[in-house]
């Protein structure tokens, strides 16, 4: 039987609609992964073992009379336990939610459902999944496979580490400040975050509600585009042909902000990315960034504010809330509706600022974080001398996508040299995800 482990899910879709390997073979493997592995790794909050065989041996059931959905068509997934899913507890990471069970499901998991996938689980996730270490204080810390002493990063930390450590090719993860790029880039899979709006958030428990974005984490970019495809209902044409080129690609070489700060493995990774793209023929282009630094404290402004507003019917139980969270909590309720209306516009300003640069190029290329994945319980992380909060770091070159909504995907990137993966960020215009995944 072929591992899934190591292979993407156009081949498993092809032995899955060949017959060669059965759904349930698949989703058998996948439970035995988790047995013998999220002991140590904790990337699982709930498991639905009964369930996923059930719907493994409806697929099965599908393909013997010639009921083919396309690649995902009995494929294990996961989701994060941001997404509702009917009947099936969803916690959001969070002690408040521990027992809570929609009575419906968010419209990507019915998308993936409709695309063939079988739901194997819930990835844990940061609490509320506002932050970047999915260090939980209710459900324990989720480890990286890479190492078990690092962080998986966040808040999409188990999604991420279920993927890279082989026991799904695919999970869903949101993306408010970072957390899907973010995890991704530690634990060196592929991590897309769409452009705003793109796929449906209605479902998903809210945390930013104009900088929340659902997006695929996979291992491979193809994967990546093949998840995206369904989470868009199957109306993109998004995957990538067998063969690609970066003839004529213009790829934007930021001078400015992007590598201002930055451990000196990564710094050497992405300039060597850089230059392998140079020699597969894309043209490499120098560009001048708008005020980065306005487009971080715009987008951080914003999240406290709303992050606020969502979690405030809450508080009446604040000794439920972990520490840093409560905290945060606390940071958004204080800010003036004045400076929560001045980020808006400063986004706005930024955006359309932004946006001119794809007049010249076609994509750009960045680290996806200055550092590699910190050590479970790391509180601050030293780059060139300077001291500095490993989620400020962490989500620094992260964070301005989710305020200017453009997609930016995470790709690996090659490894420091402590053997930890390292993030390439490929950032592309509005709609423009066709561009970013070829």
């Amino acid at each position: 039987m072929t591992d899934h482990r190591t292979s993407n899910l156009q081949t498993i879709g092809a032995l899955v609609r060949a017959g060669s390997v059965s759904s349930r073979e698949l989703v058998e493997e996948s439970l035995r992964k988790i047995k013998q592995l999220d002991g140590r790794l904790n990337a699982f909050i709930t498991l639905d073992a009964d369930g996923a065989l059930a719907a493994a041996d409806e697929r099965d059931a599908e393909i013997a009379r010639g009921a083919y959905r396309g690649l995902l068509h009995g494929i294990p997934i996961a989701h994060k336990d941001l997404m509702r899913t009917k009947g099936i507890r969803t916690t959001a990471g969070a002690k408040i939610f521990a027992n809570y069970t929609p009575k419906t499901d968010a419209e990507v998991v019915t998308l993936l459902y409709l695309a063939g996938s079988v739901m194997i689980g819930k990835t844990g996730l940061h609490e509320f999944a506002y932050g970047v270490t999915s260090n939980n204080p209710h459900f324990g810390a989720i480890r990286n496979p890479w190492d078990l002493t690092r962080s998986p990063g966040g808040s999409s930390g188990g999604s991420a580490a279920a993927v890279a450590a082989g026991i799904v090719p695919m999970s869903t993860g949101t993306d408010t400040g970072g957390s899907i790029r973010v995890p991704a880039s530690f634990c060196g899979i592929v991590g897309l975050k769409p452009t705003f709006g793109r796929v449906s958030t209605r479902g998903v428990l809210p945390l930013g509600a104009t900088q929340d974005h659902v997006g695929p984490l996979t291992r491979t970019v193809r994967d990546a585009a093949i998840a995206f495809n369904a989470l868009m209902g199957g109306n993109t044409s998004y995957i990538p042909k067998p063969y690609v080129d970066l003839k004529n690609i213009r790829i934007g070489w930021p001078q400015n902000f992007f590598f201002d700060a930055v451990q000196e493995d990564v710094r050497t990774a992405i300039y060597v990315a850089l230059k392998t793209a140079a020699d597969r023929e894309g043209r490499i282009v120098e560009v001048q960034m708008p005020d980065m630094q306005a487009v971080r404290w715009a987008a951080f402004t914003t999240l406290l504010s709303e992050a606020a507003h969502v979690l405030k019917p809450y508080l009446s139980r604040r000794e439920d809330f972990g520490e840093d969270v409560r905290k945060m909590v606390d940071e958004g309720l204080a800010i003036p509706a004045v400076e929560y209306l001045e980020a808006q516009n400063t986004r706005r300003k930024l955006r359309r600022q932004f946006a001119k640069l794809f007049d010249d190029v076609d994509c750009i290329f960045t680290p996806t974080t200055p550092i590699t994945a910190p050590l479970i319980g790391q509180k601050d992380v030293t780059i060139n001398g300077v001291e500095e909060e490993v989620r400020a770091a962490a989500t620094r070159f992260t964070r301005g996508m989710n305020a200017l909504g453009f997609p930016a995907m995470s790709i690996p990137c090659g490894f420091s040299a402590e053997g930890l993966p390292i993030g390439l960020q490929l950032i592309g215009n509005a709609g423009r995800e066709d561009v970013v995944l070829h």
